[in-house]
């Protein structure tokens, strides 16, 4: 019954989901179309803010860039290549790769949102290595796995409460910092955590599509990449002058590389020393950047694994402006004030955190980011939470703002399940030489995403505080 569901939602999917850019686009139409009617301000002032909105995400689209080929150039070493070669040996089927990846994922992106792209690579490979896996399948479980990372170490609204002079208590909200432990380590956080960890793999086993309906990524790899290419250490062999040469002796030189990873290394030893396990993105990107100096070797052969990464990321580098200008749109025109506003006047003591859910879910399709939203209805709604729990003691006041602002990265989180936004992120790994697009995947997505809303929904509205 439920892999039948699975699939008429897929067919679904396939018929009407139009390409992640015309979601962007019409996304944009959407949201400005309602700022106009809901919110008092006039169509230049809307397209002003639609431009102005259009460059905040120019660094998080380059982090986003360069996660992705720095991830994917590590995939490309032959020491990660041996290691996952013995992991798919000791694998028999393709429904232990999908539970494989799923549970891998889901533990990899609690310790940070950006290792999909590890989960990415090794679903890639282990697609290559084991036969009879429905690709399209696969990559939905990579992208279900990410939504893990809400509940883990780079979860952005619990981090920025625990900031000193954050921008919540420099605007007179709140007096003080909220530490992680009431909303990482809640009581609610652990039983989210721990029932997407368990469901997760479940969902995607039940869901499993029929053997003889798959495509695998054999089937769907195009001729010119089928038939192969050198390795990346034959390439460079290959780019060398036919006589001994200063400048190949520096482009193949081990000990540069070295010494500038070495560097790298100790910065890092440093970071973390210093700062504890502060993971953010660019150290993030800086500690792949050092790992892929390292497996390389040198510097030609990273050079040519870098190109190799970077050749489908443009999906990241152009849609990105136009997401950011939906921010803009809800940012500047206070559309997003607006909705929070809306949703709080409704709520009450008992509710507050099932509408904050509901106000993470709906404001994410205009705003994938959990910081950017946070910043749009966060402030909104903890003064909500305060006019709707006064005589609360402070204690329990201070843990419903927690259970509050968690609610909103909970809801977030799921609505990513049907909107492509951070399959940008995955695609340009999974989805060399062939041609997928997110209607292929998305309707994989429904199901998990219906059974996780009634879980969180249930966890969100009555466990005590």
């Amino acid at each position: 019954m439920i892999q039948k569901l699975g699939k008429k939602f897929t067919d679904i999917f396939q018929r009407n989901m139009p390409d992640a850019f015309v979601f962007a686009l019409t996304l944009t139409l959407i949201t400005g179309i309602l700022a106009l009617v809901w919110v008092d301000v006039t169509p230049f002032e809307v397209l002003e803010s639609w431009y102005d909105g259009f460059w905040m995400l120019l660094e998080f689209g380059m982090q986003m860039v360069l996660l992705v080929i720095t991830g994917y150039s590590i995939a490309l070493s032959p020491a990660v290549k041996k290691g996952i070669d013995l992991l798919a040996k000791k694998i028999k089927s393709p429904q232990q790769v999908y539970l494989l990846v799923v549970f891998i994922g889901s533990l990899l992106c609690m310790i940070s949102w950006g290792w999909v792209v590890i989960t990415a690579v090794l679903g890639r490979e282990l697609a290559i290595r084991i036969k009879g896996i429905n690709y399209p399948f696969l990559i939905a479980c990579v992208y279900f796995s990410h939504l893990g990372w809400v509940t883990g170490l780079s979860s952005s609204i619990p981090l920025l409460l625990n900031t000193e002079g954050n921008f919540i208590i420099e605007a007179g909200i709140l007096i003080t910092t909220i530490p992680t432990t009431e909303t990482l380590g809640s009581g609610l956080n652990i039983a989210i955590l721990v029932s997407f960890v368990l469901i997760a793999p479940l969902i995607m086993r039940f869901l499993l599509p029929k053997t003889d309906d798959i495509q695998t990524l054999e089937s769907m790899l195009e001729p010119e990449t089928q038939q192969g290419s050198v390795t990346i250490h034959e390439e460079a062999r290959l780019l060398t002058l036919p006589y001994r040469a200063l400048s190949d002796l520096m482009n193949n030189s081990s000990l540069l590389q070295y010494v500038i990873a070495a560097l790298g290394a100790i910065y890092l030893g440093s970071h973390f020393i210093s700062k504890g396990f502060d993971l953010n993105l660019n150290i993030m990107i800086f500690l792949f950047l050092m790992l892929g100096l390292l497996l390389h070797r040198t510097p030609m052969r990273y050079v040519i694994a870098m190109k190799r990464a970077s050749g489908n990321v443009s999906g990241i580098l152009f849609q990105f402006p136009f997401y950011a200008g939906i921010m803009g749109i809800m940012i500047y025109t206070g559309l997003g004030e607006k909705l929070a506003y809306w949703l709080a006047s409704v709520a009450t003591v008992d509710s507050i955190p099932f509408f904050s859910y509901l106000a993470g879910g709906v404001v994410n399709f205009a705003i994938p980011s959990a910081g950017g939203e946070f910043a749009v209805i966060g402030p909104t709604i903890i003064k909500a939470v305060q006019e709707i729990g006064v005589g609360l003691p402070p204690q329990e006041m201070s843990a419903l703002i927690s259970r509050t602002a968690m609610s909103i990265a909970y809801g977030e989180s799921l609505t990513n399940l049907m909107q492509p936004f951070y399959l940008l992120l995955i695609i340009p790994i999974m989805a060399v030489g062939i041609k997928i697009q997110a209607r292929d995947i998305m309707g994989y997505l429904v199901i998990p995403f219906f059974i996780l809303f009634i879980v969180q929904t249930a966890l969100v509205t009555w466990w005590p505080l």
